[in-house]
Parts: C-alpha cells; sequence; structure tokens
C-alpha cells in the first residue's frame, strides 16, 4: 500500500488549501481514511478521518466548521480541504488508511496501517 500526500504550501492566514492523497496498492473503497498533522516540537494529532463508503466523517474540534475531508473512490484518491487558516495550523499532514476499524476508534493514529510521506503546510500571520 503506498499513499502519496500533496497540495501543501504557505498560505496567509485566513486562506485555503487543498490537500489530495492518492493511494495505490489496496481496494481503496473498502478502507477508511484519516488525515494527521504534526506541528513542529509537538506531537501528531488527528484532524479528519472518513470512513470507506465516504458516508461517515469525523473531525478534530480544532478543526470542525474550517476543514472538509471527502474522498473520490473512483479515483482511489481523499482530499482535505482547509479554509480560514490559522498559524496554529501550521504543520506537516500526513494521509493514513487502514482496514474498516470502529467508529469509535478512527482519531486514533495507532488505528491506521499505512502512512504517507507528509506535505507541509504553513500558515503565516
Amino acid at each position: 500500500v503506498q499513499l502519496q500526500a500533496s497540495g501543501g504550501g504557505l498560505v496567509q492566514a485566513g486562506g485555503s488549501l487543498r490537500l489530495s492523497c492518492a493511494a495505490s496498492g489496496h481496494t481503496f473503497r473498502d478502507w477508511d481514511m484519516g488525515w494527521f498533522r504534526q506541528a513542529p516540537g509537538k506531537e501528531r494529532e488527528f484532524a479528519a478521518a472518513i470512513r470507506y463508503r465516504g458516508g461517515t466523517t469525523i473531525y478534530a474540534d480544532s478543526v470542525k466548521g474550517r476543514f472538509t475531508i471527502s474522498r473520490d473512490n473512483a479515483k482511489n484518491a481523499v482530499y482535505l480541504q482547509m479554509n480560514s487558516l490559522k498559524p496554529d495550523d501550521t504543520a506537516v499532514y500526513y494521509c493514513a488508511t487502514t482496514p474498516r476499524v470502529a467508529l469509535s476508534a478512527l482519531h486514533l493514529a495507532s488505528s491506521y496501517d499505512y502512512w504517507g510521506q507528509g506535505t507541509l503546510v504553513t500558515v503565516s500571520s
């Protein structure tokens, strides 16, 4: 299984970015997907996740209402639309995937089996 994240960059506070994650090597539509992030000097934290069928999404409180996760099973891709960005959103963003897990476990990094290489998002004030 391979995951390739892209779309990061430098943006001013209040701006938007759309991250993409291309997946290969597994039956994408049958696996749950998540986005995590790691800021400098901090631990990796959950941002958003989407169930294999795409009907259920969950978000960290810190991004709820500003970020939207979506997936295109025909293209084997998952996206993270990030709006109203804040300097605190500055981090390396990672996509990850796992076979179906309990909804209650989707926010846990330990639930995910495969990780992409990360893409850096920098939000300037």
